[in-house]
């Protein structure tokens, strides 16, 4: 039997959908501010109590950080698990947004749309919502679900996770599913949505270089003492090869290069590598010579720098040697390649480097392995066809990000997970002015319900 009933009762009450995503939006749950705890606990119990109100078993369930939320529904033949996260990015700096980041605005677009304008409208509060008001709908028309669906809403997503594991080593067999549903990605342009089969692992180091017991006149002891910052240059530099490639011993091993299959695809992607350097200010791309662009930010690793500080940097000028120098830095990851590994490459290249006199301290942020998804299978097919019932297309895409989660949910569950996401890419998350297209939302949930209806037959 068709959706069609289910669509056109999204259609007709879409107003009320969007209302409920101005109410979440307004609980301002950032989880990296302390106070704003109590804020992340009140979106948590929203969401329960909101998927309560169409039927779902949910309940809020405290970690040792954020609270999770599970919900449950039943369904005749397979089961999928959604996943989300309920909380958002800091606002700041909130001289440069133009409204109040936690009350939503509508506001028209240039190209005939309208913007859903808040901090989480995106990432992951506006995506998250299309999903739940797909089987709210659904329950509403025909009194339940086609198939089997569970959720999971974590608190700590843009907090690095912290109690993402712990919670999964207690509840993995709750949560057993035949398929797991994530729309924490992108669309591939404004007309064509996109399943993501790749993403990239991540290892994010900081490291200390210390030179001399303090910062020293340069005019006593230039040249004689060694500087720590030209340390760190010198260091940062050593980590590019001539031609762009990375310079770490063994950091290449066990990378496979793309399978020509997927090669073919991608070449038939309308992507132009111009206008992607253009509209970031950029004309030349970087990286590995030879390799392109799409290839560079979904199949090959990085290594990138993030800041590097130390000595003098307040206003006016200070002649002194830096005892110190400080460098944040990640590497993103391939299939192939062992986080564990490449940390241990890294710290050792750096080591060699550090004169006897000298010494470097290291600290980890993040530890996560590269994600690859089968491209042929029933769940991504049927998903792939409803996608293009919805939109006319749809593409299959990599990824230069990471989603730890996606990791972490295959290691316990032992399923591959769909990547499916409405966001397109100036949606400014994490930046002031962050927005969602209200045409994201409505033909988001529009998608979903097609998907679920799919998914129950495949």
């Amino acid at each position: 039997m068709s959706p069609d009933d289910v669509l056109a009762h999204v259609d007709a009450t879409v107003d009320e959908r969007l209302a409920r995503l101005f109410e979440l939006i307004r609980i301002p749950s950032v989880s990296t501010d302390p106070a704003r705890a109590d804020d992340c606990r009140r979106a948590a119990e929203w969401l329960a109590a909101d998927l309560a109100s169409f039927g779902a078993n949910a309940s809020v369930r405290a970690t040792k950080g954020h609270p999770m939320v599970v919900g449950h529904m039943p369904g005749e033949g397979p089961r999928v698990l959604f996943y989300g996260h309920y909380d958002v990015q800091p606002a700041d700096p909130l001289a440069l947004w133009n409204s109040d980041p936690f009350e939503p605005v509508l506001r028209p677009a240039p190209n005939g749309d309208t913007h859903i304008v808040a901090r989480g409208a995106s990432d992951d509060k506006g995506a998250l919502m299309t999903f739940v008001e797909a089987c709210r709908a659904w329950t509403e028309v025909r009194g339940a679900l086609p198939l089997g669906v569970s959720f999971l809403f974590e608190g700590e997503e843009e907090s690095g996770s912290r109690s993402l594991i712990p919670f999964l080593d207690e509840t993995a067999g709750e949560l057993t599913c035949d398929a797991v549903l994530v729309c924490d990605s992108d669309m591939w342009d404004p007309k064509t949505p996109a399943i993501t089969t790749m993403l990239r692992g991540l290892v994010g180091q900081e490291m200390t270089i210390t030179c001399a017991d303090r910062d020293l006149h340069s005019g006593m002891f230039g040249n004689a003492a060694r500087n720590a910052m030209a340390l760190m240059a010198d260091i940062l530099a050593s980590l590019r090869r001539p031609d762009g490639g990375v310079a770490i011993d063994g950091f290449y091993d066990g990378v496979e290069e793309l399978p020509e299959a997927v090669r073919n695809i991608w070449s038939r992607l309308p992507f132009d590598e111009n206008a992607f350097l253009a509209n970031i200010g950029l004309s030349e791309p970087a990286g590995e010579e030879g390799r392109s662009v799409l290839e560079q930010v979904w199949s090959r690793p990085s290594c990138e720098i993030h800041g590097v500080w130390g000595g003098y940097m307040a206003p006016g000028f200070k002649t002194v040697i830096p005892a110190t120098a400080h460098a944040k830095l990640s590497f993103r990851l391939v299939a192939g390649q062992d986080p564990q590994r490449i940390r241990d490459a890294f710290r050792a290249h750096v080591g060699a480097r550090i004169p006897a006199d000298c010494k470097v301290e290291f600290q980890d942020h993040g530890l996560s392995p590269a994600v690859s998804m089968p491209t042929e299978g029933k769940w991504l097919k049927a998903t792939l066809a409803a996608l293009a019932e919805e939109w006319g297309d749809a593409a299959i895409a990599g990824t230069g990000g990471s989603i730890p989660i996606i990791g972490a949910l295959k290691q316990y569950l032992g399923v591959d997970a769909l990547l499916v996401g409405f966001a397109n890419f100036d949606n400014r998350i994490h930046s002031p002015n962050e927005k969602y297209d209200l045409s994201s939302f409505h033909r988001g949930i529009r998608s979903w319900v097609r998907i679920l209806d799919r998914l129950s037959k495949a």
